[in-house]
């Protein structure tokens, strides 16, 4: 694992990705074109992959910081103290004085699974000159997760900016797989932490099998390759070593969240010099503990879970 000193009040972790405000509509299955369901409960969140993650690694004790935008609007303000309430650095949030802040229509089945319609608002807003080069390169980990439009332009010439020994952490998400490996190649040949669900993985590469699309993606660079199989568990190899780990057996309550929740926990672990097997379990752990609650963030534990791991 790459290192570096860690310099007291700055982040370990750097999250940079969209931020939204998220509408849950528990819903009694998910209607198709010409279907219709009904609506039992509206719930309003604070969301965005990134966020979701480094909100949980400020969770587990871990000093974070964000880089995003929001408009000054009401739920820009939520955003924003959201991220303050849960000890992360906002001190490179971006704000918009026009436009509006991001927000994601989620409908949620009885099974927990859903569908999410995004509205991103000022989030594709940002440019490189926004970002502070020094803060993000004094952390430890910079982790991305996707944009719908332009911001996705900044975090390509942002990854020719890093130092070395940064880790970079990468959660494409299906906007980015759909993009195809050429216009994300410039990101993954400098990731070192690639976390990707399966159904992802196979749209990026076009195969089904997601053991060789792992190593076929190892020869880009990448230090790790983890694949996030939902019910079936993860898989993950660093070239030496493969974890296949089932998940730990839940109810879930809602879905939301839960590979976010999967990178908190494999990150923490990873920083922490776990193995690649115990950061695995480790990230099933927390994505266990996310599913049992509504919310992408509301069943985050903080770090007294790993006392007996």
């Amino acid at each position: 694992m790459k290192s570096k000193n860690f310099k007291t009040g700055k982040p370990q972790v750097v999250g940079f990705g969209a931020l939204n405000m998220d509408l849950l509509h528990q819903v009694d299955y998910l209607a198709g074109a010409d279907e219709e369901t009904f609506i039992k409960n509206v719930t309003t969140s604070c969301g965005g992959s990134a966020a979701n993650t480094i909100i949980g690694l400020s969770k587990l004790g871990l000093k974070t910081g964000y880089i995003g935008k929001v408009a000054r609007d009401d739920p820009g303000k939520i955003l924003k103290s959201n991220l303050i309430k849960e000890n992360v650095d906002t001190s490179h949030l971006l704000l918009s004085s026009h436009g509006r802040s991001g927000r994601v229509m989620g409908f949620i089945d009885l099974k927990g699974q859903r569908a999410l319609y995004v509205d991103p608002g000022v989030n594709d807003d940002i440019l490189i000159r926004d970002i502070d080069l020094e803060y993000v390169n004094q952390s430890q980990v910079l982790h991305l997760t996707s944009f719908v439009g332009d911001s996705f332009k900044t975090q390509l010439k942002l990854v020719g900016e890093l130092e070395d020994d940064l880790i970079l952490s990468f959660d494409p998400g299906r906007i980015y797989v759909e993009k195809g490996l050429k216009k994300l190649k410039k990101i993954i040949e400098r990731t070192d932490i690639l976390l990707i669900n399966e159904i992802e993985l196979q749209v990026l590469t076009g195969s089904s099998s997601y053991q060789e699309s792992a190593v076929e993606l190892q020869k880009e660079g990448l230090e790790i390759v983890v694949v996030k199989r939902g019910a079936e568990g993860v898989y993950a190899t660093n070239g030496e070593d493969e974890v296949d780990l089932p998940p730990f057996q839940v109810e879930c309550r809602d879905s939301t969240g839960a590979g976010d929740a999967f990178n908190t926990g494999f990150l923490y672990a990873h920083l922490n010099h776990f193995s690649l097997k115990e950061s695995c379990r480790s990230g099933n752990l927390i994505a266990s503990r996310c599913i049992q609650s509504e919310g992408a963030t509301s069943g985050l534990p903080d770090n007294s879970i790993f006392e007996n791991f």
